[in-house]
């Protein structure tokens, strides 16, 4: 079988590059090939079942902060094609989208099926061949063009774009034609933690900042207490950054959380002595201090050695230093990670010194193409994976067609 164009991957990369070249080019024979039974699977689970389509960030040196691997590679492309680009193109396309208070965006019905549907309508007015249950063997370049065996069948295009996401079979097809992978290691996972202090707080959720032990890698932001350790964006981003490092590591470190964020040690031991001084008569583990959720303040005070009958006037200098320890450096034991949600990331795959982005093009292959997580790009989570995708598969349509 024949075609101008085949896309391996029935994902959000594949479907984004097969729609714009069809747009630019009607009379173009496109056909994506998916090995799975069903497409898109990944946006229908992707922000709980409501598609984290973008992030409502607009300016591209600031959105390339969010990339862990490929901020300095996706500098130009996002100048070419942006956050308000998707915007537009799926307002085009009647599906609008909405932000919410943390900047990420979901189409304003809050269902994935809205971005499933919209991609199924717009492969099926353009023409385009959506081929299921393609498990890719082989992939061969011949003289001007590509030949690709599946497990039925075997097909030809003149032009090849893999968006096959993390697949290892691909990659070593990839590497067989001489194309570098950059290891796979897990990215977005939150950290598996049994200690007394967060053993009952289950869903608490605050303002921290978080340090690996012996490391550089620090983050903050919204921390999650969950009932197997911690989570929220300053464990992922941590996790996103780190993903290498902590890989090396098999996932057993340590560390420091500050509750308090930005405060030192010093500042907070001070506040505590005042709080000693002006609230001499009140219960220590009574009130809440520092706007720190209830139940966190007071299994921190516990952790000092304060118990819950103290009063400041009764608190010495010991239990203070204590507490302000507690605070500002508490040092916890990560042993394991879990995924987060259904969203399984991985760093890893086409090292980037091999794509020209100004096209998404091998520069070993002429005619071959990528877009997605099959590059060794990732984000940290707020719906930057997906803007990767859209941004290299608009961009590589744009060049297929020239």
């Amino acid at each position: 079988m024949n075609y101008d164009l085949i896309i391996v991957g029935g994902g959000a990369a594949g479907f984004f590059t097969a729609i714009n070249a069809a747009e630019h080019n009607p009379k173009l024979k496109i056909a994506i090939l998916e090995r799975g039974k069903e497409v898109l699977s990944k946006v229908r689970v992707s922000g709980g079942g409501r598609c984290n389509v973008t992030h409502a960030e607009f300016i591209p040196n600031e959105l390339v902060k969010n990339y862990p691997r490929g901020e300095k590679e996706l500098k130009g492309p996002f100048h070419t094609f942006m956050t308000g680009d998707t915007i537009e193109w799926f307002e085009q396309r009647g599906v609008e989208l909405k932000i919410e208070e943390d900047g990420r965006m979901f189409p304003v019905t809050d269902s994935s099926e809205t971005i499933i549907n919209c991609f199924l309508g717009e492969t099926k007015r353009l023409n385009i061949e959506v081929l299921t249950n393609q498990a890719v063997k082989k992939i061969q370049p011949k003289d001007d063009y590509w030949r690709i065996t599946t497990n039925t069948s075997d097909f030809e295009a003149k032009k090849l774009m893999i968006a096959t996401g993390s697949n290892p079979k691909i990659w070593k097809m990839l590497k067989d034609l001489g194309h570098y992978i950059v290891d796979p290691v897990p990215s977005l996972f939150t950290f598996n933690c049994k200690d007394s202090r967060i053993k009952e707080l289950m869903g608490v959720v605050t303002q921290a900042s978080v340090k690996i032990q012996n490391s550089k890698l620090s983050s903050e932001g919204p921390l999650l207490i969950t009932h197997w350790g911690m989570s929220g964006p300053a464990i992922l981003k941590l996790s996103a950054w780190g993903a290498a490092e902590l890989h090396a590591l098999n996932y057993n470190f340590e560390i420091k959380v500050n509750w308090r964020e930005y405060y030192t040690f010093d500042e907070t031991l001070e506040e505590l002595k005042i709080f000693k001084t002006k609230m001499a008569k009140q219960q220590v583990s009574k009130y809440t201090q520092f706007e720190l959720p209830k139940r966190l303040w007071q299994s921190l005070v516990t952790a000092a050695q304060i118990q819950s009958y103290q009063k400041w006037a009764d608190v010495n200098k010991n239990q203070l230093q204590a507490l302000a320890r507690e605070l500002t450096a508490g040092i916890f034991t990560i042993k394991g990670k879990s995924t987060f949600k259904e969203e399984f990331v991985t760093a890893g795959g086409i090292d980037l010194k091999e794509v020209n982005f100004k096209t998404y093009e091998s520069k070993k292959h002429k005619n071959l193409y990528f877009a997605g997580e099959v590059l060794n790009i990732d984000a940290i989570t707020g719906g930057f994976n997906f803007q990767n995708a859209w941004t290299g598969a608009f961009i590589a349509a744009q060049a297929i067609n020239s």
